[in-house]
């Protein structure tokens, strides 16, 4: 009994601790991994459909399940040129980039600092074809596939809104017509 007695508040930790964390949670992240060592690890997991976000700091954190918010505590512009240098040398991934419709329509003195920024990230996406969208209709984007696909979302310190880059995954070694072509020669096919 003495000694069920001397390691009664072990016990008790363990139980309050199993207790807190529920059934098939994730495991807190290491302290030691960044949000770079992360992309090191997802991005050869991820292929076509899924996204990379790198938003500013009030993006919300969104419930779809296979949506994974992490935060960088990084500059915004950074975390976007490491990221695409990063999907641009994957042998499997391309990127198409989204950015918000509003960006353009923000005035300086709303958003102290904007003119520089769409300086900066027009600098640093460089002759990519760009899609823009109202807001709300990328994060309905994101959020329908958040429930089939996993959506990495990579907060910065930016204070800026209407400045989130998203990236959505396209496959790198299959074009879009190519994939255009398949589809035209079997539908051709049905039809014969």
């Amino acid at each position: 009994m003495k000694t069920i007695a001397k390691h009664l508040p072990v016990f008790v930790c363990a139980a309050a601790f199993l207790w807190a964390v529920p059934s098939g949670a994730a495991p807190p992240p290491q302290a030691d991994e960044t949000w770079q060592a992360k992309i090191d690890h997802m991005l050869p997991l991820l292929g076509h459909r899924n996204w990379i976000l790198i938003v500013d700091s009030a993006y919300p954190l969104q419930t779809s399940p296979g949506v994974e918010t992490i935060e960088t505590n990084a500059n915004q512009i950074d975390v976007v040129r490491e990221v695409l240098n990063d999907i641009d040398q994957s042998i499997h991934v391309r990127p198409i980039v989204y950015i918000d419709a509003e960006l353009p329509f923000i005035a300086e003195q709303g958003a102290p600092g904007v003119t520089h920024y769409r300086e900066e990230i027009k600098a640093v996406l460089g002759d990519r074809r760009i899609t823009r969208l109202p807001h709300e209709n990328i994060i309905g984007k994101i959020d329908e596939a958040g429930r089939r696909f996993h959506v990495l979302v990579l907060k910065t310190k930016l204070t800026i809104p209407y400045t989130s880059v998203f990236s959505q995954l396209n496959c790198k070694y299959w074009s879009d017509s190519a994939e255009e072509g398949l589809r035209n020669a079997m539908k051709n096919a049905k039809a014969q």
